[in-house]
């Protein structure tokens, strides 16, 4: 029965964060259709974040470093789809 609820719940769990993922980090539509790897990649690099943060123990401060550089990531993703806007797809 754990198993259930705590399998359901994680469902849900990932449901409620790419509902929050559309909702908040919508691109324009020419962003959508010229670049969906990178919209696809922010979407990753966000859910790998949100599962370091909730790993146990920091183990020897690698999962912090892991955090780190996923949020160095998130940062270069971002540039990368202001540059495209910016310089309309270039």
């Amino acid at each position: 029965m754990y198993r259930k609820l705590s399998t359901g719940l994680g469902t849900l769990m990932i449901l409620a964060s790419l509902a929050w993922y559309s909702v908040g980090h919508a691109q324009n539509a020419a962003m959508g259709r010229e670049e969906p790897h990178m919209n696809a990649a922010l979407g990753h690099l966000q859910e790998a974040k949100a599962e370091l943060e909730k790993a146990a123990a920091n183990k020897g401060g690698h999962r912090d470093k892991a955090i780190q550089l996923v949020d160095e990531a998130i940062q270069q993703v971002r540039a990368g789809e202001a540059y495209y806007e910016q310089h309309h797809g270039k």
